[in-house]
């Protein structure tokens, strides 16, 4: 399939609600993109980039309101939702079902963003506020910043959206809130302080 134009967003939204993998703008990198709830659909996505069937795959989001139904307890994001959309990665924990592994870890958490991206979050939105993203590059290699990046890698297959050149930036502020207190996973560009939270 070609490449799709902005004004043809709604087609890879209904490539996604059928099960089918997606290259999608974020407001960092481009990422592959599949249905959380679908085994199917996440196996696909894990089997195009060549990655181990157990790593985390983070999940975007259009809304707390959209994941909530997802989670243990929403109100753990109370404290850091301010910071979104943005560059930060809040694992949670999830309630049994809905989503399926490894979005889902073996130890039952989640780890939750909002991307600072319009056209992003409106292909999230489309397909229920909740989409399984992992950066759009195969396994060990750069991710894509752009449409014609995804394209060369993965090739004609799969389905792009194109959203402009990506700036690269620094991955997002990892903290987990599973503990008594929050605690950074990964150092990004929402600081410890800011978080209130346990460096790493």
């Amino acid at each position: 399939m070609p490449i799709l134009t902005p004004d043809r967003t709604a087609e890879a939204i209904a490539h996604l609600l059928a099960g089918g993998v997606a290259a999608i703008p974020t407001d960092t990198v481009y990422g592959l993109a599949a249905l959380a709830t679908s085994v199917e659909a996440v196996g696909a996505l894990i089997d195009l980039k060549g990655r181990e069937q157990q790593q985390p795959i983070a999940v975007l989001v259009d809304s707390v309101e959209a994941v909530a139904p997802y989670l243990e307890a929403a109100s753990a994001l109370d404290g850091v939702a301010r910071f979104w959309p943005g560059a930060l990665t809040a694992v949670v924990l999830a309630r049994p079902g809905g989503l399926v592994p490894p979005v889902v870890t073996e130890s039952a958490t989640i780890g939750v963003r909002m991307p600072d991206d319009d056209l992003a979050r409106a292909v999230i939105r489309g397909c229920g506020g909740v989409l399984a993203v992992t950066s759009a590059n195969r396994h060990g290699e750069p991710a894509a910043t752009s449409a014609e990046e995804c394209a060369a890698a993965f090739g004609d297959a799969l389905v792009v959206l194109d959203g402009g050149t990506r700036n690269g930036t620094a991955p997002s502020t990892v903290v987990d809130l599973t503990g008594p207190r929050p605690r950074i996973l990964r150092a990004g560009p929402i600081s410890a302080a800011d978080l209130g939270a346990e460096e790493a």
